[in-house]
């Protein structure tokens, strides 16, 4: 019995059963303000690229375990720059909320944008500003900031590489950047980690830029500190797969050099419990309502394969680095004999 055996068992929470919320809610970034807990995600219309309205879904919760709906986030940017909206997270400074998002037209020139509103709940208004030059990176993805105990932010997102040096592959990976204020990046940053292992695979023979490619893919950055220590986790394979799942690499410093030593075998924070639970992945990090127990909050998709929902499990630091308490689920009562 694996790590995974020990953990993926059947769980019913005391405070709550998975999903937390009916409708469809994928790559969930969850933060609180004040005394509300927010969580916003892509949404049906988002991903399909079929957004008329506002895009972006934000749910609200008085305890962190039971949301509703709350707004519609982001009023929707020049029509020129895609109908694809896609995994938007938000930081709040100086009496501000900004929200990063990517943008585009499905697996193609996708940039990294911000908007900004004075309320939690929007609506957000897109500041004309790309994060990433589309020149020099046409598909940026995944945005994530982070605050450093300092004050300094960064920017964690997903871009594109195609060479296969070090024994990377070609594919989706991982890069940190720093900002020089809340619109604006210092430069597009540097190499947190590439895709290196078969689990990471997104597709085989994948046309891309001219060419076909055995191509991997790392996505969904979310960083914690941790004892010193900078976990930067993220979710590889292909998001309709039983094998994406939840990982992590790790650094002394925030700008790296991170390592991905010990997961060749798959990843080790979340993934599939077949029978039960799909494609855990593109998680955020939070602390709960009794200001010290972790929670990790992701999506997995229902049983029908129709609708990506937010699930929360516990976080569990061990010896052997951070693991989830689960993914939990509720099994269905068997009938009697």
């Amino acid at each position: 019995m694996n790590d995974f055996d020990s953990m993926a068992v059947t769980i019913a929470p005391k405070l709550h059963t998975n999903p937390v919320y009916a409708g469809y809610f994928a790559d969930p970034f969850v933060w609180r303000s004040d005394d509300t807990y927010y969580a916003i995600g892509t949404g049906s219309a988002d991903a399909a690229g079929e957004t008329l309205g506002k895009a972006f879904t934000i749910l609200q919760s008085s305890d962190f375990f039971t949301w509703k709906f709350a707004a519609n986030a982001l009023v929707r940017p020049d029509p020129a720059l895609g109908n694809n909206f896609w995994a938007p997270e938000v930081a709040e400074h100086d009496g501000w909320f900004y929200l990063y998002y990517s943008v585009g037209r499905g697996d193609k020139n996708h940039q990294l944008r911000v908007a900004k509103s004075a309320d939690a709940q929007g609506p957000y208004k897109d500041m004309g500003i790309t994060l990433v030059d589309p020149k020099k990176c046409p598909f940026a993805i995944d945005p994530h900031p982070f605050q450093d105990e300092d004050g300094q932010w960064y920017l964690f997102y997903a871009r594109d590489f195609l060479d296969t040096n070090a024994g990377f592959r070609a594919g989706t990976g991982l890069m940190v950047a720093k900002f020089a204020d809340m619109t604006r990046l210092e430069n597009d940053g540097q190499m947190v980690m590439r895709a290196r292992y078969d689990w990471q695979r997104f597709q085989s023979h994948r046309l891309m830029y001219d060419r076909v490619w055995d191509w991997h893919t790392l996505e969904g950055p979310c960083v914690r500190k941790h004892e010193g220590k900078y976990y930067c986790f993220y979710s590889g394979g292909r998001w309709e797969t039983e094998n994406y799942g939840v990982d992590y690499v790790v650094s002394d410093s925030v700008m790296g050099p991170y390592s991905d030593f010990g997961n060749e075998g798959g990843p080790r924070v979340l993934r599939t419990v077949p029978g039960h639970v799909f494609g855990p992945g593109h998680n955020s990090i939070i602390v709960g309502p009794d200001g010290e127990t972790e929670y990790i909050c992701y999506h997995a998709w229902d049983k029908e394969m129709k609708a990506r929902q937010m699930c929360i499990d516990r976080l569990i630091w061990t010896h052997d680095g951070p693991r989830c308490e689960g993914p939990t689920y509720v099994s269905p009562p068997t009938s009697a004999q």
